[in-house]
């Protein structure tokens, strides 16, 4: 159920509800959660969620993908045009499930349901929750986890709606019955916020999982802990985009990826063992005939091995951790060219 994350925090709840056949719900499914904001095209850090998320699906979790549209608009997405990030919240729920295989729906275990924040906040207990959650929570606390809408702790003092998102956030899964909330490491503060707030009113809290950010193809180096690293699609050169064609991922990966034989530390090793290797067991290096053979690697530390001995020369490396993704990007490729239409709308909104 749990597979490769960074982190895991509060393992005994969901431990227990194994153990017992209970969950927060009272019906003994487990719910996992996990909280997008509608911004814009998908990158391969969806890819490493969705990985986790079919673990949880073939374990018989529930999966719920929660498309936080007001919390965009909080944060300023599409200039707070609420139709536009509606628009790219019915995309994310093409994306999803193709990434998923098109699971079964519903509530129930080993299904997948998405809901709009928009749904929930209908909910006078929703606010009554929110406020709760914010009571006692300083201002200098609260800026502190403004990271989770990528934002520094300077940033918003103009605005005093995004000093409640914190509380939204912890709301959506105190009110959503959540036993396993899913996220990138950027999310942990506000994790970590929810289960301050839970301790404090002596409310169960959700077992977090928190997944690996994955840097820009041209982050050198240590990762750095203040997520300036990771992979944006501010900046497309050195962002994988789920609907990048297997040439153009081939052209980025060539050209921008960082990878030298010298440094044990690259975002082309973090693809490998992140995306590649959970999927599919293995990294394929197909080089040209005229410079060696084809090979498979099972195991990372001998692909990394093999790249600083020489065994492996870098570009075919490169290429084989995008043939791998590129691989499992087939089903939504498929399912966009056969749907195109919520792809052609943020298509759209993005020119």
């Amino acid at each position: 159920m749990v597979g490769s994350v960074d982190e895991t925090v509060g393992i005994s709840h969901l431990v227990d509800c194994l153990a017992d056949e209970t969950s927060l719900g009272g019906d003994g499914t487990i719910r996992c959660y996990v909280g997008f904001e509608p911004s814009g095209k998908a990158h391969i850090g969806w890819k490493v969620l969705s990985l986790q998320l079919r673990r949880m699906l073939e374990a018989d979790a529930n999966v719920l993908i929660f498309l936080a549209d007001w919390h965009a608009w909080v944060n300023d997405k599409f200039n707070g045009v609420m139709a536009d990030i509606q628009t790219t919240a019915t995309y994310m729920e093409e994306t999803f499930r193709a990434l998923l295989g098109h699971p079964e729906e519903g509530d129930g275990p080993g299904q997948l349901r998405f809901l709009w924040a928009s749904e929930l906040m209908d909910s006078g207990d929703y606010w009554a929750r929110v406020l709760r959650c914010s009571k006692g929570a300083t201002l200098a606390m609260v800026r502190k986890t403004f990271t989770i809408m990528g934002r520094d702790e300077a940033s918003s003092d103009h605005d005093l709606s995004k000093f409640y998102y914190p509380a939204m956030q912890a709301s959506d899964i105190f009110e959503l019955k959540i036993d396993v909330a899913l996220g990138g490491m950027d999310q942990r503060k506000a994790h970590m916020f929810m289960r301050d707030v839970a301790a404090k009113w002596g409310w169960e809290k959700a077992t977090c999982l928190h997944t690996p950010i994955i840097s820009s193809l041209k982050a050198t180096g240590t990762r750095m802990e203040s997520f300036d690293h990771k992979m944006s699609k501010s900046d497309p050169s050195g962002a994988i985009l789920l609907h990048d064609a297997e040439n153009i991922l081939r052209n980025k990966m060539k050209k921008h990826a960082y990878l030298d034989p010298a440094d044990q530390h690259s975002p082309v090793y973090e693809l490998a063992e992140h995306v590649v290797l959970p999927e599919w067991g293995e990294i394929v290096v197909t080089p040209n005939p005229k410079f060696g053979e084809p090979s498979t690697w099972t195991d990372l530390a001998a692909f990394k091995a093999a790249v600083s001995d020489g065994t492996l020369h870098p570009l075919d490396a490169k290429l084989g951790v995008a043939a791998g993704i590129s691989r499992g990007l087939e089903g939504v490729a498929a399912h966009f060219e056969a749907k195109p239409e919520t792809l052609d709308a943020v298509t759209r909104l993005a020119k």
